[in-house]
């Protein structure tokens, strides 16, 4: 139609949508991810067993599962042995055909914005007990968060750097969200938002007002990224 949009092209942005294959990407340029594994529907219910001993041979205990196509913590939860793995892995099939069963790992939740070329302040996410599920996201009022996250500048600094790699591996343009954890020595990549929440009270504007911007503005500065893609010229006729 030629229209210029904002954010990410279709195919970076079908791509990020995708955590396992994000996740392949990643590990392919050297960038830090979580060990993982992808469960699929028809092998599941193929073989369940051998599906439990292959995750169980490739990734450590504890686990934690999730859809790999959905976002907002959806299906998603952690599973500290093979009962609990496997009605995590079912819980997680409700939603999507593919699974991806990662080691938890303990660390400090972050979130980092981008905007254009600029890299927005590091948030944490303080949930309670660290379960930052559906619940502490959307509905719950004890989660916290920290803006500009509490860590040495070295480090902030670091992950800044790291966001701009893991954006650029995937083809990520315009504006939007990686999710990080901190495990204590180093950042683990666990995904993109190619398109974030944007309420007034969401992690982006928190991000934004940080750096004075305040929503009005961050909406202004994300239409000015506006283009076509794939391309295509903006000159009509």
């Amino acid at each position: 139609m030629r229209i210029p949009y904002t954010g990410s092209g279709v195919l970076a942005s079908a791509l990020a949508m995708d955590k396992w294959r994000t996740k392949l990407v990643w590990q392919a340029v050297g960038l830090p991810v979580i060990p993982g594994i992808r469960v699929t529907r028809d092998a599941w219910q193929r073989d369940a067993d051998a599906v439990l001993d292959t995750v169980r041979e490739a990734v450590p205990a504890p686990w934690f599962v999730k859809p790999v196509h959905e976002g907002s913590s959806v299906g998603a939860g952690a599973a500290p042995n093979r009962d609990a793995l496997v009605t995590r892995i079912e819980a997680a099939l409700a939603y999507d055909d593919d699974v991806l069963v990662e080691q938890q790992v303990r660390g400090r939740e972050l979130t980092v914005a981008f905007l254009g070329d600029e890299v927005l302040p590091v948030i944490e996410i303080e949930a309670p007990e660290g379960n930052y599920d559906f619940h502490h996201k959307y509905e719950s009022s004890d989660t916290r968060y920290h803006c500009p996250a509490p860590l040495p500048e070295s480090i902030l600094r670091g992950l800044e750097t790291l966001v701009v790699q893991a954006r650029d591996a995937l083809g990520c343009e315009g504006w939007g969200r990686v999710d990080l954890l901190w495990d204590g020595s180093e950042a683990k990549l666990l995904e993109m938002n190619t398109a974030p929440g944007m309420t007034d009270h969401s992690l982006v504007p928190m991000a934004a007002r940080a750096v004075c911007l305040d929503f009005d503005q961050l909406c202004v500065r994300i239409l000015e990224t506006a283009r076509l893609k794939g391309g295509f010229s903006c000159a009509h006729g």
